[in-house]
């Protein structure tokens, strides 16, 4: 086992000098305290792995001490030892959290042991506070980068729903990052702990889809040769994502409606009933109230699905996350070759503004990578990215727009100029000083021209 940081708390002044000795000489840091005054001062300086602490002290009992070092310093563990040993005494102290309590003379092989599984115990924690915090990092809201103002509203709600069994639909076009947020959403929730589990229902014809969620059993089907568990008991306790939900066929939508309503259900081929505490994430870059108005996507399990829904913009309406995010992915991937590449040039990152993102996200992702891949020097430049994002796509748009607007000349002019500023303001998160900037206009030409085509941010909002 590893050394460890404790304390010990006795009155007996050369019992408490002469243990304090025997873990120095273990290779333990130990340090001592004779009353509880004093050993709840060290406890609030110092993070100690344990402290064994004797019930009888000359201030406070060792169970006082017990009990303030669960509220105060809840990460140490804390062994209580007394010369009147009981029963009694000894169930008390486990109820009110204390790690062992032993009983004096102290033999050394039992404290030793106590030691040991103490520290083991400490180092588990602190191994799965690491893994807690890579999966903070890694699927966690600060892993969706988006200064973006929707993408803001996106994050308030789901930092309000996350804790809640409620319903979530995740709406937005083919590779937006609806995975990322069905994982946040989890990773925020109180069944952080427990599994996470991914269906892409458009990826499975429908008899196997079935099968998939609800599980089977032997003879089933032809193939089914012994009984399967299906995705909603793997979730069971926590989070269930359907991908696509769009796609599912109506005796599908019949088993998710009561699912949803029962939280049970039976596998397919068997009789028995299955009750299961799931949260339901469902995403889709379908339009279901047209499919409800078609008779494709049964209503009565749009509203049941339909509860919070959050909508993620695509990549080409927030511009100014781009580069934040080609930022990001470009660190991730230089840490996985091991290629000497800084950053990106801002030639290349105006390419990367310009470009429509038909992809989304998933494909900047795609471009980063193949960019971090093939430069050969340290900062990304235009010729680094593919062909489609060297042309020059705010030239040809604004030319293209400038052919839909008439003769009239000044109409022409007005109506690009008004979307260069709204997407300058765009890209600059609405800092008006930066767009101006970056327009090489002065701040008071920008609100004139802002005043003179109505843009601002509230309208801008309202209208999306």
């Amino acid at each position: 086992m590893p050394n460890g940081s404790l304390l010990v708390v006795d009155d007996d002044r050369p019992l408490l000098e002469s243990m304090a000795d025997y873990l120095r000489s273990l290779g333990h840091r130990a340090e001592i305290a004779s009353n509880a005054r004093d050993a709840m001062k060290r406890m609030k300086e110092f993070p100690f792995d344990l402290v064994i602490c004797d019930v009888n002290l000359p201030d406070q009992d060792g169970f006082q001490v017990l009990e303030w070092a669960r509220q105060a310093v809840p990460d140490t563990n804390v062994t209580l030892m007394t010369g009147l040993g009981s029963i009694e005494n000894a169930v008390e102290a486990i109820r009110l959290g204390a790690f062992d309590y032993l009983t004096k003379p102290i033999i050394d092989d039992e404290l030793v042991l106590s030691i040991d599984r103490a520290l083991g115990q400490r180092r588990i924690l602190d191994e799965n506070k690491n893994l807690r915090k890579q999966l903070d990092q890694r699927f966690g809201l600060a892993n969706i980068i988006g200064h973006d103002y929707r993408m803001q509203k996106m994050f308030d709600v789901i930092e309000s729903v996350a804790d809640t069994r409620t319903s979530v639909l995740v709406l937005g076009e083919s590779g937006t990052g609806k995975t990322l947020t069905a994982r946040a959403i989890h990773q925020l929730s109180n069944r952080r702990d427990k599994p996470f589990v991914e269906v892409a229902c458009g990826a499975l014809p429908d008899s196997l889809l079935e099968s998939e969620l609800f599980g089977h059993v032997a003879g089933a089907f032809t193939g089914a040769t012994h009984d399967k568990p299906g995705k909603f008991l793997q979730a069971n306790g926590g989070t269930i994502f359907l991908d696509e939900v769009g796609t599912a066929s109506p005796s599908l939508q019949v088993k998710l409606l009561r699912v949803l309503q029962d939280r049970e259900f039976e596998p397919v081929g068997g009789s028995k009933t299955h009750k299961v505490d799931v949260r339901m994430i469902f995403a889709t870059n379908c339009d279901l109230e047209e499919a409800v108005r078609k008779g494709e996507f049964r209503q009565d399990l749009y509203y049941r699905i339909n509860v919070v829904t959050l909508t993620q913009p695509p990549l080409r309406e927030r511009i100014a996350d781009i580069p934040a995010l080609a930022e990001h992915y470009l660190r991730e991937f230089v840490s996985q070759t091991g290629k000497a590449v800084s950053g990106l040039s801002e030639a290349a990152v105006q390419r990367l503004q310009a470009y429509d993102w038909p992809g989304n996200v998933r494909e900047l992702v795609n471009v980063i990578e193949r960019a971090v891949v093939l430069s050969k020097s340290s900062v990304i430049q235009p010729n680094d990215l593919p062909e489609a994002l060297r042309e020059d796509a705010s030239v040809a748009g604004a030319v293209s727009s400038s052919r839909t607007f008439g003769s009239n000349l000044k109409s022409a002019l007005a109506n690009p100029e008004k979307q260069i500023i709204l997407d300058a303001l765009e890209r600059h998160g609405w800092n008006r000083q930066h767009t101006a900037d970056s327009l090489g206009i002065n701040r008071t030409t920008l609100y004139k021209k802002m005043k003179k085509y109505g843009i601002s941010f509230e309208r801008q909002l309202m209208l999306t």
